[in-house]
């Protein structure tokens, strides 16, 4: 069973997902899990495996958003596990929708970073505003 872990290493971990989202620096974002780390997107998708299929999965963020702004609310904490709700909205590149995505993530940790994330998610889109 892992040691007792500071509430601060979970809103650390959660700092730099959030600063790789909104910064479009993907491999910020994978570098929060471990090497064998485990992300699923959503609950109806498969969990990615390994650093480098997270890092992957993430690589189009820089290119298809804009205005990116991930935040999150309070941190609840049982031993290496966490969770918090969030929400993230952001500009398509390509069509200048905005997108409102707003959801709860579960994360577990070990050796201080992620072993696992689970997502669960939705996302509004509103049609490009024209001026």
């Amino acid at each position: 069973m892992s040691a007792f872990v500071s509430p601060g290493v979970f809103r650390s971990l959660l700092d730099e997902f959030a600063e790789g989202w909104n910064r479009g620096e993907p491999g910020r974002m994978a570098d929060a899990f471990l090497p064998d780390g485990v992300y699923q997107p959503g609950p109806f998708d498969e969990p990615l495996k390994g650093r480098q299929a997270i890092l992957d999965y993430w690589r189009d963020v820089p290119v298809a958003q804009s205005d990116v702004a991930f935040r999150y609310g309070e941190i609840f904490v049982a031993g290496p596990w966490f969770s918090t709700e969030f929400r993230c909205t952001y500009v398509r590149r390509r069509t200048g929708e905005s997108v409102d995505v707003r959801g709860a993530l579960f994360c577990e940790t070990r050796d201080g970073k992620i072993a696992e994330m689970r997502m669960l998610w939705e996302r509004r889109v509103a049609p490009r505003s024209v001026a």
